[in-house]
């Protein structure tokens, strides 16, 4: 769990993991203001605190090494402000642990009106949908929703791909998307309910628009460094 300021939402969020897996929840706070990281030791959480608010990106990468660290095979992002059904975290190790893919992300968009119901904003959801179409077209791919923070990852992504060489800011998930593509890893996706409250963890315009251009440049990047006319640590020994 990358988390900021979620002591509202936490303990929610964990009483739908389900029984088997909460023992393994690692919870990363990323400076916050709040009493997330009391409520989560009161949890029983494994918990790592940064000093400073190091941003999305960063706050994963500590994740990821923290599971890996700890022999995880399988490693699955629930954010905790409870956006996301996390009872479904089972089903996406399931998927990846018998090899179908390598990493699963869950698709909140099953229908316009359901995402729309369930309080997606309108301007959020047409810009989802136009990049997710061009962004599965241009790396070849059929997820139903391209800027889900929903995923599960296998090991051996996580230690091919040089995520450390990723954006500490929003942009940190398409990069990953990218170079799940670019190192030849198998992407799929499950559906899950879309949950859009008060408290629900969601950036605004200017910020999705910054975090769009962080995707198109990652896209850029991954083809020139396929042409040879660029080498980029994100893309180091594709091919």
């Amino acid at each position: 769990m990358p988390a900021f300021n979620a002591e509202r939402t936490l303990e929610t969020t964990l009483a739908g993991i389900p029984q088997e897996y909460r023992a393994h929840v690692l919870l990363v706070d990323d400076c916050s203001s709040d009493g997330t990281v009391a409520l989560a030791t009161r949890l029983g959480l494994r918990v790592i605190v940064h000093d400073t608010n190091r941003g999305y990106g960063a706050n994963q990468k500590t994740c990821y090494d923290a599971a890996l660290a700890g022999g995880a095979d399988v490693v699955v992002m629930v954010h905790p402000d409870n956006q996301y059904d996390p009872r479904l975290c089972g089903v996406m190790s399931q998927i990846v642990q018998l090899g179908v893919c390598d990493m699963v992300l869950g698709n909140r968009i099953r229908t316009r009106r359901e995402a729309l119901d369930g309080g997606m904003p309108l301007w959020k959801y047409v810009i989802n949908r136009v990049s997710t179409l061009f962004e599965n077209f241009v790396l070849g791919q059929s997820i139903g929703d391209f800027h889900s923070g929903y995923r599960a990852y296998s090991r051996e992504l996580l230690e091919r791909i040089p995520f450390h060489a990723n954006s500490d800011d929003f942009a940190f998930d398409q990069e990953m998307l990218v170079q799940a593509v670019a190192f030849g890893f198998k992407l799929g996706d499950i559906p899950v309910p879309v949950r859009y409250g008060n408290d629900a963890s969601s950036i605004g315009f200017r910020r999705s628009v910054v975090y769009g251009f962080g995707g198109l440049r990652a896209i850029f990047a991954y083809w020139f460094a396929t042409w040879g006319w660029r080498k980029d640590p994100r893309f180091v020994g594709i091919g």
